[in-house]
């Protein structure tokens, strides 16, 4: 019980984040509010240039050791080892607190072990240095749906969506949650 209230408190945190997307951009991704624009407009031909300029700007922390130390947590997770990755990310943001995509990587990692009051802990913090981080809220909006909030999913499935409408995935998760919720009172 005692697990499941601090769960819930670290929703609630992160939801409170979606609400307030305007709280100002860490530094990483400062000058790139064109490259956001471009991305969100549905109609823009470019939106994958500018998606790839933000991506690439998320994966730099500044320091080629705590870069190293993202590569190889992401290693560890697309080749399955939870832990590893975890512990990787883990000295990641302790040592550099300030990268958001050091949090957003180990939320991933959290989420993948299946621990998802950490991993919205750390997507939280995610969207606290970058309130633009439309994956971070794509995985709060799957972690909601997993544990059964599902118009809490659906609200930061829509903020992802409203970030960056081209996640095909995020389109149907929003599509298949408004046909669930249809008649229910959010």
């Amino acid at each position: 019980m005692r697990a499941l209230r601090a769960t819930n408190k670290c929703i609630v945190a992160a939801v409170a984040v979606i609400v307030n997307l305007a709280v100002p951009a860490h530094a990483e991704t400062a000058g790139l509010d064109r490259s956001f624009a471009e991305l969100a407009d549905p109609g823009y031909a470019g939106w994958s240039r500018a998606e790839s300029d933000i991506r690439r700007a998320w994966s730099r922390s500044g320091s080629a050791s705590m870069d190293l130390l993202l590569k190889r947590g992401e290693e560890a997770l697309d080749s399955g080892d939870t832990t590893a990755a975890i512990e990787h990310l883990t000295a990641l943001t302790d040592h550099a607190p300030d990268f958001a995509e050091g949090w957003n990587a180990r939320a991933t990692a959290y989420a993948g072990a299946g621990l998802f009051g950490p991993a919205v802990e750390d997507i939280a913090r995610t969207l606290t240095l970058e309130p633009r981080h439309w994956e971070a809220l794509a995985g709060l909006g799957a972690i909601l749906d997993e544990i059964g909030d599902q118009p809490r999913a659906l609200a930061a499935y829509r903020a992802s969506f409203a970030l960056n409408p081209h996640q095909q995935d995020v389109k149907d998760a929003i599509a298949r949650l408004e046909k669930e919720l249809a008649g229910v009172a959010l």
